[in-house]
């Protein structure tokens, strides 16, 4: 879950507790292109308040409107489709033919908002049922593949706290991956026991935390929803927070170094009983090969390795680090040897 919708839930709880009507959009189904993916939400105050978005802007317009005029008279949820017709995905902003559907929830007290909300502070991946005729929601926990489902009966979503992401370090580097992983609404932090290092270091939005990295890795309790990345270059430092990272469900663990320096760090980690199956999780030396030398394009090519192992994307060959170096050696050598 992104920050948008989570604030989304937060304002709609606090409406609720308020003693205002409000609803919840959400985005069940699109068809052709759409500026915003299933799952997302927005909330619509009865005073004409909004917060978050279900399009590119025109539906929300129209959602708007109908509560300015009637107000909030749903009693039930409703299903709604926008954009059936030519004519109406070019007034709504969608492409020709294409549609969304949406479903819109008057929220109580009975609608669990607030529970949903306790759930995702403490890091629990959470299922939301709700039933279509009555209202009724119930709550309970998600394993990591479950997904939006809508039936005539009920419609289920998945709710996950933000995507987390531990740096060990707080060298310069740290400082252009924290940037952008929080453009990219990671919830960061940013972990360095030497003082040295965290004086003066700061980015709006991240946390830096003095502590030892595999005691914070323990505290942290990373799930599927979390990664991490070593940066400090010191083998007592990142190889205890790695060997305790790999034990985790975290979606990704990279370290960065030559590919030297990673053929070591592994021989180490299998002395610390990490398993042939967990060590395999390493990605390491970190990143794409983009042919990245300064810290920033350094910090693009880890989040773009980042990124394609959250969206499970399968990469081609020769496209990580180690790979396209690999690779490039070989040719060398081949080149050399008139083969």
């Amino acid at each position: 879950m992104d920050s948008v919708d989570l604030e989304v839930l937060k304002s709609c709880d606090a409406w609720v507790k308020s003693g205002r009507r409000c609803e919840l959009v959400t985005v069940i189904k699109t068809w052709g292109s759409s500026p915003r993916p299933e799952g997302a939400m927005l909330g619509i105050c009865e005073d004409g308040r909004v917060i978050g978005s279900v399009s590119g802007g025109c539906i929300e317009d129209d959602l708007i409107a109908r509560v300015q005029q009637h107000g909030i008279t749903r009693n039930a949820p409703e299903i709604v489709t926008y954009g059936i017709s030519a004519d109406e995905a070019h007034r709504f902003g969608l492409p020709c033919g294409g549609t969304i559907q949406l479903a819109i929830e008057p929220l109580t007290d009975s609608s669990k908002i607030g529970e949903l909300l306790d759930r995702l502070a403490d890091h629990e991946l959470t299922t939301r049922e709700l039933d279509l005729a009555s209202g009724a929601v119930t709550l309970s926990k998600a394993d990591a593949h479950a997904q939006l489902l809508l039936t005539s009966e009920r419609l289920i979503t998945v709710h996950g706290p933000r995507w987390r992401l531990l740096i060990i370090g707080a060298g310069q580097l740290s400082r252009f991956l924290a940037s952008i992983a929080v453009g990219m609404d990671y919830q960061v932090t940013v972990c360095d026991p030497r003082e040295e290092y965290r004086v003066g270091w700061q980015v709006d939005g991240v946390q830096v935390v003095h502590a030892m990295p595999d005691d914070l890795v323990l505290e942290m309790q990373l799930d599927s929803r979390s990664a991490v990345v070593a940066l400090t270059h010191d083998p007592k430092l990142d190889d205890l927070a790695l060997m305790e990272a790999l034990k985790t469900e975290a979606f990704y663990v990279g370290a960065i170094g030559s590919r030297l320096n990673n053929a070591k760090r592994r021989e180490r980690l299998q002395q610390f009983d990490v398993s042939e199956a967990q060590l395999a999780k390493l990605h390491g030396p970190v990143g794409l090969y983009i042919g990245s030398k300064t810290p920033a394009e350094i910090a693009i090519s880890i989040l773009a390795e980042m990124t394609a192992v959250k969206n499970k994307v399968q990469l081609p060959a020769g496209m990580r680090v180690e790979e396209a170096k690999t690779l490039a050696t070989q040719a060398a050598s081949d080149a050399v040897c008139g083969v």
